[in-house]
């Protein structure tokens, strides 16, 4: 029952991104593992957008490690455990809740021997900007606390990378790179303190391929190079190159698309769909702090208010003009999403 659970979300979540995204390119996808222990570690850049493209893009029913604050209340924890989230403290939860981190591991530990996926970012934060951040320890914990219960396992570790077009925008695009895996056994990691520093620099330099690494100093100056320029930021691999050679070596981004028609799909689509956007709008968007959450929530009215108001008018078409103004109304909404987000 919770697996056919999982891939009723899995497959709504699958629906949901296609109509949220533009287009979403698992690049290097044969390096995704089939079978056996895993631990997808990712760059994290867009907040819960990350753990939903691993989701539903990884080809496993992965747990999550997940900041412990959004466990708070009883009904919102149970529904994330049957999703496999898992809480994982930090300091901002305070010193007394850090200790919890140590039953985590070792549940983590348990789940990798019975050859689960568990995906983290160690990042530990998401930040829009295009580089890689300093990466935390915690990953190396559940690998240590793997070969300690278990020295015969063979582990996997695979780096992803994320790359948005403009992740803060509706009908965005995005590609998900897959790094090559790791293969990891208890003798690899016998010496704790120089595996940390090892693991930590493997998976940074993989990140720093499977997704733009625009270097912190000059950053500002670099990006906007980079963006008048017009480079493709889905392609990692190319502005990588372009940043390296000084902008010597730089591709132009390939992206068109006919501008009036996707406008005007957009504006009838937001027609039919009044109401949530008006929520949306006026009500939710204004409250949102971090610029990371902008994609997260308005993905979560897609999914969720959307699909009301659309079941709702439906109802009241079908039982006042009939089924076909019903069929009618759905099907020329559906229509206008995918023009107004694939265009």
């Amino acid at each position: 029952m919770k697996l056919l659970w999982l891939h009723i979300v899995r497959a709504y979540l699958n629906l949901g991104l296609f109509f949220y995204y533009k287009k979403v390119k698992l690049v290097y996808k044969e390096r995704l593992p089939k079978h056996g222990p895993v631990l997808f570690v990712g760059n994290h850049q867009n907040a819960l957008m990350d753990a939903l493209l691993i989701a539903t893009k990884s080809g496993r029913f992965c747990y999550f490690l997940t900041r412990a604050n959004v466990f708070k209340k009883p009904l919102a924890a149970a529904f994330l455990k049957s999703l496999r989230m898992l809480p994982v403290y930090r300091l901002r939860d305070g010193w007394n809740e850090l200790s919890k981190n140590e039953d985590i591991f070792d549940h983590c530990a348990k789940l990798l021997k019975q050859e689960h996926a568990i995906a983290l970012f160690p990042e530990a934060t998401h930040n829009l900007q295009r580089r890689v951040r300093p990466l935390s320890k915690g990953f190396t914990r559940i690998i240590f606390e793997v070969f300690n219960q278990s020295p015969d396992l063979q582990l996997q570790l695979v780096p992803i990378g994320f790359n948005f077009l403009k992740a803060e925008d509706f009908g965005d695009a995005v590609t998900v790179y897959i790094g090559n895996t790791i293969p990891l056994t208890a003798g690899d990691c016998e010496d704790q303190h120089g595996s940390v520093i090892r693991l930590k620099e493997q998976v940074s330099k993989q990140f720093r391929q499977l997704t733009t690494h625009i270097p912190l100093e000059n950053y500002d100056r670099t990006t906007e190079r980079l963006e008048a320029l017009q480079v493709d930021f889905l392609n990692p691999e190319a502005v990588n190159r372009c940043i390296q050679s000084d902008f010597k070596n730089c591709e132009k981004a390939k992206h068109k698309s006919p501008y009036g028609l996707k406008v005007l799909c957009k504006f009838l689509l937001l027609i039919s769909v009044c109401l949530p956007y008006i929520i949306w709008k006026q009500g939710i968007q204004p409250k949102i702090v971090e610029i990371e959450f902008m994609a997260t929530f308005r993905f979560v009215v897609v999914i969720t208010l959307v699909p009301i108001w659309l079941l709702l008018v439906t109802v009241v078409l079908l039982c006042t003009v009939g089924s076909i103004w019903a069929l009618g109304y759905i099907l020329i909404t559906l229509l206008l999403a995918v023009l107004a987000v694939k265009l």
